[in-house]
Order: structure tokens, then sequence, then C-alpha cells
């Protein structure tokens, strides 16, 4: 309650130093060392180059996503992990890509097939158009046959050599990329068909 003004003076000189980064207001007294130049010219350059109004903080945002998606395409077409989308990240979702891309799936031809299909089926000929019929039930067959037995091969490729990772989402992901046709694919294939993973 009661204390002396000597007290009051050496608490006052045991004040702590604020740190060198933070500015200083011109009215406080240092207490701290003057900042060398090169530190002085950097504080000044982020200052400098933080927008001054929102033009410019728009068009630099713009900048960045830019840098940013052109980096994540390149990406998708080399593989480098760093620069993914979240979905293709990650050590399981490579095996599945390189899984689905070393075998030849049926459902990448599903497309030119159905437009073969559709052809057949508009043309006005009666065996032909049974014909086209008969094509779209062997297709979803066969598609359906090979996407079970890509599913059963994977779960068990995948439940051997991940055996302690999440392979969550992972069967779903390889369906849709055997859906894909080979060229259109992204990420771009990294492997050769017949190529073990």
């Amino acid at each position: 309650m009661f204390r002396s003004r000597a007290n009051e003076k050496a608490g006052a000189s045991k004040a702590p130093v604020s740190d060198a980064t933070t500015p200083r207001d011109p009215q406080a007294p240092k207490g701290r060392p003057t900042p060398k130049r090169s530190q002085a010219q950097s504080q000044r350059r982020s200052v400098a180059n933080t927008p001054v109004n929102r033009k410019d903080a728009a068009r630099r945002q713009r900048e960045v996503r830019r840098e940013h998606m052109e980096r994540q395409r390149q990406a998708l077409a080399t593989g480098d992990e760093r620069y993914l989308p979240a979905r293709d990240k990650g050590p399981v979702r490579r095996y599945v890509r390189d899984f689905i891309d070393s075998r030849i799936n049926v459902a990448e031809f599903f497309l030119p097939l159905a437009v073969v299909i559709l052809i057949l089926s508009m043309v006005r000929v009666g065996s032909l158009q049974s014909i086209a019929l008969l094509l779209w039930l062997v297709v979803i067959i066969l598609i359906v046959i090979d996407s079970a037995v890509t599913v059963v091969r994977l779960r068990g490729r995948l439940a051997e050599r991940f055996s302690g990772q999440s392979t969550r989402g992972a069967v779903a992901y390889a369906l849709m990329r055997s859906l894909q046709m080979r060229r259109l694919r992204m990420p771009k294939p990294q492997v050769k068909r017949g190529e073990r993973p």
C-alpha cells in the first residue's frame, strides 16, 4: 500500500526491453539497440508491399491465385506431390493411380463405345438397333465385372501395402479414375500399361 519512491524507480528501471521487430512509438523511450540498415530497409519494404487500397489487394490476390493454379496444373501433368489438389495427395492415392494406370480397364472405353452404340441405334434398320441394344447390355455387364475384379484386387493390395494407414475413399477414387480415358486422366499416368506398381 505504502511504497517508497526509491522502490518505484528501481521497478521502472527493470522494465522489459521491447523486441527489435516491433515498430516503436516515436514518443516512447528507446530501450533497444538501433537496428541495422538492412533490417530497417526490409521492414520498410514489407510495409511498402502491403496493398494501399482494395483494387491493389484484389489484383495481388488474383496474381497469387493464378500462380497457385499454374503450379497445380503443372503438378497434375508431372505428378509433383507438393502442389497436387487434396484429393490426389498422399502415397495411398499415388499407388491407386499407378494401379489403375498399369492395367486395361473396360470402363475407360465406355465413351467411345457409347458413341458407336448410339449411332447404331439411330439407324432405321431393325437388326442394327437390336445389335445396339445387345451391345449396351454386354458393355454394362463387362464394366460391372471388371470393376468388381478391380475392387477386390485393389482392396487386397491396399491391405497388404498400407496396413496401418487409412485407405478411406481409395476404392471410389480408383473407380472414378478407371472411368476416364487414359490420355485425359489427371494427374497424368506415371506408369506404362502392364508395369507393376
